[in-house]
């Protein structure tokens, strides 16, 4: 094992440390804490274990470590709930497989991609430079307790199935549909991505074939056609639970409004002709490109 490898093992262990803890400390909030709603003790234990995550981003001064987050916590809420309301229905183990295989995809994504404690993503190197002395508490509010708060509140929807009775119907083959769907979406994106970065040698190029001739960014389509699969399974065990609908509305917003054009102004600057692309390509739907 080169010096390389042996680094990068060291690091993946600390990281799966940090996880461990962070949901120990969830889990003893949940043991401790006083009465609550179900959805409300949760995202106090979701709460606890982002603390716990910030505290180990700043130990390795990296705050990509919490990047994972993002889609190993859902995997947790979805069991616990599940657990909790106990009477495994078919929507219920439906929605918590759907949930695992996302979240599974999605953190062995990040995991092959991260390169260990001195790799940072490009955009938190870009706020470190901006905000110098604040950035830890930037990174904090902005980079962990933010997301948290987002994908919290996505959440709903699966607290809403576990706890909910009513019987299969068809929204509930819509929701399948449009949910599994969005996971081979984002994988196959995430594929073509990871393909191209790995055997491409020329920097002026742009990925525009496979989904990404149809959307400039199509894991993020996939991504958020996730959450809103998610909220059709909450509005089938609760046709009343419409609120359900802001998490999934907030993630769509933080891509088009944020993420889009971040990486757009990005790539804007290192490739000019990027600009004819955003023309004829859209930023996050799927649909044919405009032609020349």
């Amino acid at each position: 094992m080169t010096p390389a490898q042996r680094l990068l093992w060291r690091a993946r262990v600390s990281c799966i440390i940090a996880y461990l803890t962070a949901f120990a400390t969830a889990g003893l909030v949940i043991a401790w804490a006083p009465t609550a709603a179900p959805f409300w003790l949760v995202a106090l234990a979701d709460a606890a274990g982002t603390v716990t995550i910030f505290g180990f981003s700043v130990r390795h001064d990296n705050s990509s470590l919490y990047d994972a987050y993002w889609s190993v916590a859902p995997m947790a809420m979805a069991g616990w709930w599940l657990y909790d309301a106990g009477h495994a229905t078919p929507r219920k183990l439906i929605v918590l497989l759907l949930v695992c295989a996302w979240g599974i995809r999605l953190t062995y994504n990040w995991a092959r991609h991260w390169k260990g404690m001195d790799h940072e993503d490009w955009r938190y190197v870009d706020l470190r430079a901006k905000t110098k002395g604040a950035y830890w508490l930037v990174s904090f509010a902005g980079l962990h307790f933010f997301p948290t708060a987002v994908v919290m509140a996505a959440c709903a929807s699966i607290c809403q199935v576990m706890y909910g009775s009513t019987p299969l119907g068809w929204l509930d083959a819509v929701a399948v549909t449009i949910t599994a769907g969005a996971i081979v979406i984002e994988a196959v994106a995430d594929q073509q991505l990871h393909r191209f970065v790995s055997q491409n040698d020329d920097a002026s190029r742009i990925l525009d074939t496979g989904l990404w001739a149809w959307s400039r960014h199509p894991n993020y389509f996939g991504e958020t056609s996730f959450w809103w699969g998610l909220c059709l399974f909450a509005l089938a065990a609760h046709p009343d639970a419409w609120w359900c609908a802001i998490g999934p509305a907030a993630i769509s917003l933080m891509f088009v409004l944020v993420s889009i054009p971040m990486i757009d102004a990005r790539m804007l600057a290192k490739r000019p002709h990027y600009r004819e692309h955003m023309r004829r390509v859209p930023a996050l739907l799927l649909r044919p490109p405009r032609a020349g």
